[in-house]
């Protein structure tokens, strides 16, 4: 669930804009602030159900854009890559042709 929790806090982070004021809203409310359904319908005196149905859709959507646009992915190629820079710049003798195989890397990202 928290890997879950994580991946859409960082999709709604990517592609909240795309999304209605109602779904940003909801989904703010429900990955990021922590609230129930309940306290959902409660403060927009829907239902539970009404809640549950816009964020699972939501969900799909952000799932969906990411499918296409890769910015979650791509993201995370790139700090993978800059981790590996950093360890690599630690080393006594970086190897300049592995530094530039990742300065490859991180353009081709782009």
């Amino acid at each position: 669930m928290l890997e879950k929790t994580t991946r859409m806090n960082y999709l709604y982070d990517f592609y909240y804009s795309l999304l209605t004021p109602k779904q940003q809203s909801y989904m703010s409310l429900y990955y990021l602030d922590d609230y129930s359904l309940g306290e959902i319908a409660e403060e927009y005196d829907v239902s539970r159900q009404a809640v549950y149905d816009n964020i699972k859709r939501t969900e799909a959507m952000l799932e969906e854009y990411e499918e296409k646009l890769l910015l979650f992915q791509k993201f995370q190629e790139r700090s993978n890559l800059l981790r590996h820079v950093k360890e690599l710049l630690k080393e006594e003798n970086p190897s300049k042709q592995a530094m530039l195989e990742m300065v490859t890397e991180l353009e081709k990202l782009d």
